[in-house]
């Protein structure tokens, strides 16, 4: 089982797009200096539109909001043929971690 050091080099080396809620997330991401990343804005369906990648890491965070968020994106990604790797998300549920932007702050305590 891979552990969270893993998962980032993971995330560094992946040519996936990495789709996250705000700019802090993007923010804290870029720190750990993993790149493609992309923030929701605007309206949902033009963001979804927007999206021209086969396959996306859904980077959402695990609190209730970040939830509803992940579900309208998975669907409305989805319907329009694009796979979702969720293997990241699925991990940081095994963590204390539920926000992204936090995730320099957890990463020192870890």
């Amino acid at each position: 089982m891979k552990n969270l050091f893993e998962w980032i080099e993971e995330l560094k080396d992946s040519k996936k797009l990495i789709i996250v809620e705000g700019k802090k997330d993007k923010k804290a991401l870029e720190k750990l200096d993993i790149k493609n990343i992309k923030f929701v804005k605007g309206p949902l369906y033009k963001f979804i539109e927007s999206i021209r990648q086969k396959e996306v890491i859904l980077l959402l965070d695990l609190d209730k909001e970040g939830k509803k968020l992940y579900a309208k994106l998975k669907l409305g990604l989805q319907k329009r043929g694009i796979k979702i790797n969720y293997k990241f998300r699925k991990f940081l549920f095994k963590t204390r971690l539920s926000q992204i932007e936090g995730i320099n702050n957890y990463i020192k305590r870890y």
